[in-house]
């Protein structure tokens, strides 16, 4: 196709052409596309469809490759997804349930959201007594499988990634604890049977806990909600209590997470990269 007919301006069918072009990118999974299976299977001629991903490439709606002259979705697309369906990010969507918790407990409930080899605590609520955690406040980072929220997560990752994390993080965790893999295999075992965790009382003298994770569609956790208290508050009937109403929240925030939040989107990055910081 001559250059004149490269910069021709779209046509009124362009619309729906770049529709099907999203479409089939978006059904094509994590691997991209090339220029030629894309024109195909859009049936577009290679020339035209290549002006209208250049199109989209600019407006950040479509991520070129140039190794692999691949294309795939763009994070542009997902910011503007993000916007539709559920408007709440992830901690306003949380923020009723932890008060919620709060107050029928009188408890502290933290809200952790998984960042790589870490969690996250992007929110909590402070009951009546004074608690130490290892997430300390909003912002705090704590790594995955210490503490019962981390674990929480952990427990409910795809395998390969649960084992690379584990990898990663029990010389960390060996740093500050006398925990070892045996323990961790354990309690994500233990964890996954009863689906919560309550492991780990007592690495805080006084102090003890339950997690339990949220889990996006696919079953995999991407965040977890946390009661930390004292030993004596979390033992026999109560435990059981706390944790199904723990439970309960964290599915019907689950049911309400909008799969293009930037936040979930996330949550697997770090892996590719240190983590910043460590817990407290």
């Amino acid at each position: 196709m001559s250059g004149a007919a490269e910069t021709k301006p779209l046509d009124r069918s362009a619309p729906s052409r770049i529709a099907g072009l999203l479409r089939h990118l978006g059904e094509s999974g994590t691997g991209g596309v090339r220029l030629s299976a894309l024109a195909e299977a859009s049936g577009l001629p290679a020339p035209t469809t290549l002006r209208l991903l250049r199109a989209l490439v600019a407006e950040e709606l479509v991520d070129f490759d140039p190794p692999t002259k691949t294309y795939r979705l763009g994070l542009g697309l997902f910011r503007l997804a993000a916007k539709a369906g559920n408007p709440l990010g992830l901690r306003d969507l949380a923020r009723p349930a932890l008060l919620r918790l709060t107050g029928a407990l009188g408890e502290t409930v933290f809200f952790l959201v998984r960042s790589g080899y870490d969690a996250v605590c992007i929110d909590r609520t402070a009951g009546p007594l004074p608690i130490r955690s290892f997430t300390g406040d909003i912002g705090g980072r704590v790594m995955l499988g210490l503490g019962q929220g981390a674990m929480a997560i952990l427990a409910h990752l795809p395998a390969d990634e649960q084992e690379a994390v584990i990898r990663y993080n029990l010389p960390r965790i060996r740093d500050v604890t006398s925990l070892d893999e045996a323990f961790l295999l354990t309690e994500i075992a233990r964890t996954r049977d009863l689906g919560y965790c309550a492991a780990a009382s007592g690495l805080i003298p006084g102090m003890a806990g339950l997690g339990v994770p949220i889990l996006n569609a696919d079953g995999h956790a991407v965040a977890a909600l946390s009661v930390g208290s004292t030993v004596d508050r979390l033992a026999g009937e109560r435990r059981e209590a706390i944790a199904g109403m723990l439970r309960r929240e964290a599915t019907g925030i689950a049911s309400r997470l909008n799969p293009f939040d930037e936040t979930l989107r996330r949550a697997g990055a770090a892996m590719e990269r240190p983590p910043r910081g460590e817990g407290a």
